[in-house]
């Protein structure tokens, strides 16, 4: 086939561009104003092109640390690394950024533009959190620019991507003002909620999903090919990683045990026999017992547990009645519930299922819980890769609406 250009708007680590490429879209430009995600962004643009010439002998030695990351960065065209925008989207900078992709299509044209604006003035718990509301977040109208970059570019489709609470948001006022505003520039559009499960995605997440068409023709959401989800956390996606202990870090984890049918199947591994970044976090004495109670619980009773059920030795908030499933444990014999990006901060929502690992999750089990595949790295450290990975779209989803894309496309 032809190849279809794409332009990533606010990034992220790459989730969504990674599910275009896989269905090979070529990406003109990333943009991501955070610099970890950014370089994460780097490393994987070096992974694809080194995949692209059937030599990743110096991507799997930067994965084992045996060279820096200069090495492998410089190993590949600098205009691949500079396809990569480490520039917050404002008006101070927005051409500036045109400039730069204008640049790098040298006569290209764009056949589609993808995204989601930072997700945290539409979430619900963003809201419950700010005292305003989150009314005056500047982070509600980003969607304006997203709405330049089509004016400018004029791709025959876009894909926007963002949180649930965009529906209720200001009762529903961004996003009304957004297919308003997709209209007045000359795209029909059309919104349905994604739940990620329904994609082979091991875990519970529900996304809206803004499909867009040039021209006034109507256009209806597309239906995506869905599957019948029955794979398990524990024996499915986390069986073949090492023990872990609180606080140990494995920067290269060799397998236990061989790929079964849905590691296979979505490309979690990769034909080597390691993977990276399993690292969990230290825990106090206390939390350690809190976490050994939630699991006693959830395994044998699948019951939660609450807060006020603690033992008073245990409580530090004088507040129980508000926030009481503040300890989480993963559903071992089903789908994880949301990965968010507060995982970054602790682990008490995301306690590994099992009496004999008592540990929150590790970074690449937060990102198989996502569908990334175990030789994609997160630069910046544990805490920057938990955070990239909670605000990141899962590849698997990503993957089916680019097929659609793809189809719709190519078929006029």
């Amino acid at each position: 086939m032809n190849k279809l250009n794409y332009i990533d708007l606010f990034a992220g680590a790459g989730g969504l561009s990674e599910g275009f490429i896989r269905q090979g879209f070529v990406p003109i430009a990333h943009v991501e104003m955070n610099k970890e995600a950014s370089d994460t962004l780097r490393t994987r643009v070096a992974f694809h092109h080194l995949q692209q010439k059937q030599d990743l002998t110096k991507y799997y030695s930067y994965l084992k640390q045996d060279i820096p990351r200069d090495k492998l960065w410089n190993s590949i065209p600098e205009e691949l690394l500079e396809s990569v925008i480490n520039e917050e989207i404002d008006d101070n900078s927005i051409k500036n950024i045109f400039f730069k992709i204008d640049t790098l299509l040298d006569s290209k044209k764009v056949d589609i533009i993808i995204g989601g604006p930072p997700c945290q003035a539409y979430s619900l718990v963003g809201r419950s959190r700010d005292p305003n509301n989150m009314r005056d977040d500047k982070r509600n109208f980003l969607f304006r620019y997203y709405a330049k970059f089509l004016v400018h570019y004029k791709p025959k489709y876009f894909v926007f991507e963002n949180v649930l609470g965009l529906l209720t948001a200001g009762n529903a006022k961004y996003l009304n003002e957004m297919l308003e505003l997709f209209s007045e520039i000359g795209y029909s559009a059309d919104f349905k909620v994604l739940k990620t499960d329904e994609f082979g995605v091991l875990q519970k997440r529900k996304r809206v999903i803004i499909i867009g068409r040039k021209g006034k023709k109507k256009f209806n959401f597309p239906e995506l090919n869905t599957i019948e989800n029955k794979w398990e956390i524990k024996k499915d996606l986390f069986f073949d990683l090492p023990v872990l202990k609180p606080g140990q870090e494995m920067s290269v984890a060799k397998y236990t045990k061989q790929a079964n049918e849905y590691l296979s199947k979505t490309e979690t591994r990769n034909g080597i026999n390691y993977t990276t970044q399993h690292i969990t976090r230290n825990h106090n004495e206390r939390d350690l017992e809190i976490y050994s109670l939630a699991i006693d619980r959830w395994l044998n009773d699948r019951e939660r547990l609450k807060y006020n059920d603690l033992p008073k030795r245990l409580q530090t908030h004088k507040n129980t009645t508000a926030f009481l499933d503040r300890y989480k444990v993963i559903d071992p014999v089903g789908h994880s519930h949301t990965v968010v990006a507060h995982i970054s901060k602790d682990g008490h929502y995301y306690i590994y299922p099992d009496e004999n690992q008592v540990r929150s999750i590790s970074v690449r089990e937060a990102a198989r819980i996502q569908s990334f595949p175990d030789n994609y790295f997160f630069e910046g450290g544990r805490t920057a890769s938990f955070k990239q990975i909670g605000n990141a779209v899962p590849p698997l989803m990503a993957e089916t609406i680019a097929n659609k894309l793809k189809h719709l496309l190519m078929n006029g």
